[in-house]
């Protein structure tokens, strides 16, 4: 998590402040409150930049705000936007248009922008983009997916806060929790292209058999809601750097693995899919590796999905932990930790939501003493549930970072 961290790697992208304009920070995201910290801190205490010159609004999850002092934060709805992101955003929007041509606007970006910078296309009310959302969430979409539906129903996503603050110049950083690292899908890129277009939007809900409100059909429809694209004069004057990717802190982790003495199996930082699937797949590689007498540590990373068909609660996190010990069936000297980096993982959109769960040889056998079905409770897609009952929740609290999904499977001897 220190390798992910803003106060660890986002000063020494920060740009020179502008000579005469002013600074204008604007954030989004998990991090935004702790990029916002350490930007102010380095403008204010290194770079001894007048207050009066340095303003800004960040918009974080509820219970991720960091205290500061020139730039403003207000904490907002995630994974589902609430009347806070409402709000906040048509003021990020009116700041951005505001700026001068001698003034820098420094997007700070980090998962759960999308959540956070709400503002419907025209036509589009609050509680039409509430309904797509909870329906993508629950469709088993990706993240790009999502994405793409929501960049096509906004006023700020897919390169439109780009079109709104020139003629300033435009620098956004960003600390990456997508697969790929794709600019365009952090946040859902409101300051770069967008390679997407509404035909792509309208598959994606037709893929998913989503119902759609009569007012989202309309704006999927309407060639005004196109996002801008590669080559457009709006992105000028832009530029885009990543600060931390997952790749870094599973650099650390794979350090952290050799030196307790395991051999480190890495299966890569960008895997996708139903999470069921993916811990029915991994437990086959952690028995097959104990079979050949290996001691190891398998890690992954990326960001997997669930399919909501039960009444419970969960993330794709515990369930894929929940539907690991399933597969595992018990087997001796494995054990393993899945967990959102953000220290949330599903939930109700609380900072007190667990991060994820963590299992071990005696999962099964105390769930059964307890009279506790896991396969029931992962039909019901109820694995908060299920281990909040049983002991297992990793429980952190928001780390004010955000690298996507860390999964840990360590294999000892039988």
């Amino acid at each position: 998590m220190a390798a992910a961290h803003p106060s660890t790697c986002l000063a020494p992208h920060l740009p020179e402040p502008p000579l005469s304009g002013r600074l204008i920070v604007l954030a989004a995201g998990k991090a935004a409150g702790s990029m916002s910290e350490t930007a102010e801190r380095h403008y204010r205490d290194v770079v001894r930049l007048a207050p009066e010159r340095m303003t800004g609004l960040a918009v974080t999850r509820h219970g991720y705000a960091r205290l500061t002092e020139n730039i403003e934060t207000i904490e907002a709805g995630h994974p589902v936007p609430d009347a806070a992101g409402l709000a906040a955003t048509g003021r990020v929007l009116e700041i951005a248009a505001g700026a001068r041509a001698d003034d820098i606007v420094l997007v700070l970006l980090s998962g759960g922008a999308s959540a956070n910078w709400i503002a419907p296309a025209h036509g589009v009310s609050f509680a039409d983009k509430q309904a797509v959302t909870r329906a993508l969430l629950r469709s088993g979409a990706n993240i790009g997916e999502i994405n793409t539906v929501r960049k096509h129903l906004s006023r700020i996503k897919g390169g439109r806060l780009a079109r709104l603050a020139r003629p300033a110049r435009v620098v956004t950083l960003a600390i990456s929790d997508v697969p790929g690292d794709d600019p365009a899908t952090i946040g859902s890129g409101p300051t770069v292209p967008d390679s997407t277009t509404l035909a792509d939007a309208r598959a994606v809900a037709a893929r998913f058999a989503l119902t759609l409100p009569d007012a989202v059909a309309r704006a999927l429809a309407d060639p005004a809601n196109e996002t801008p694209k590669s080559g457009d004069p709006v992105f000028a004057g832009t530029s885009f750097a990543l600060v931390a990717r997952p790749a870094e802190a599973f650099r650390a982790a794979e350090a952290a693995v050799r030196e307790a003495g395991y051999e480190c199996v890495m299966l890569g930082d960008r895997i996708e899919g139903e999470a069921r699937a993916v811990a029915a797949e991994h437990a086959r590689q952690a028995l097959a590796l104990q079979a050949q007498g290996r001691r190891a540590v398998i890690l992954s990373g990326g960001e997997l999905t669930v399919t909501i068909r039960g009444r419970g609660r969960g993330g794709p996190n515990q369930e894929y932990a929940l539907a690991l010990a399933v597969a595992l069936g018990g087997a001796p000297g494995i054990s393993a930790l899945a967990a959102d980096t953000d220290g949330t993982d599903g939930g109700a959109g609380s900072s007190d939501d667990p991060a994820g769960a963590a299992i071990d040889p005696g999962t099964l056998a105390r769930a059964r003493a307890h009279g506790l079905d896991p396969a029931a409770f992962l039909a019901d897609n109820d694995s908060t549930g299920f281990f909040s009952r049983l002991g297992g929740l990793v429980e952190t609290g928001p780390t004010c970072t955000n690298v996507n999904d860390f999964r840990a499977i360590v294999v000892d001897s039988a």
